[in-house]
């Protein structure tokens, strides 16, 4: 039998597994109930979550297959990870959306990618150079002494290695 049933507790289980307390009939139908979530996703709910509570046809094992989120903002098609705070209030969201884009917190301002944007700046580097060099030729011209310094720019402290785009 499925119930909907609504979180009071989430528990640290042993052997690594989420155990949910869970109010059932009412407030003094306490029962826990095994966290089943998808491979490779690993969240616990908040007090006051609405959850879906099953039986495994075992006596005295029931399991949590979901919750309910009465605020859902997915748009058809899209997926949203996110976490909350005790309040449920989003406290960060990565969005998948519909159109192929992502947004990693937020969509106020762009990511960059690295090796075009460093391969960009090398070359503009070189360009200041050969400047520098004909400015000096010309202070050389005119009486004058200008030996232009070497520029560097090192952008290596902004990559991240482990986030990837195409």
């Amino acid at each position: 039998m499925i119930r909907f049933t609504r979180v009071n507790e989430a528990i640290s289980g042993t052997l690594a597994r989420l155990v949910v307390k869970v109010l059932r009939l009412g407030s003094k139908d306490v029962q826990t109930a095994l966290n089943v979530a998808n491979f490779g996703v690993d969240s616990s709910p908040i007090k006051g979550m609405v959850a879906i509570h099953a039986d495994t046809g075992i006596e005295g094992e029931t399991i949590i297959l979901g919750y309910i989120k009465p605020d859902a903002i997915a748009q058809p098609g899209e997926t949203h990870i996110y976490s909350t705070d005790q309040d449920g209030a989003d406290s960060f969201r990565i969005k998948l959306l519909t159109d192929g884009n992502a947004e990693i917190g937020g969509n106020a301002d762009n990511a960059t990618r690295y090796t075009p944007l460093d391969s960009g700046l090398q070359a503009f580097k070189v360009e200041i150079q050969s400047e520098l060099v004909k400015i000096a030729t010309g202070i050389s011209g005119a009486g004058g002494a200008y030996t232009p310094g070497t520029l560097t720019v090192d952008i290596s402290g902004s990559k991240i290695d482990n986030i990837k785009t195409p």
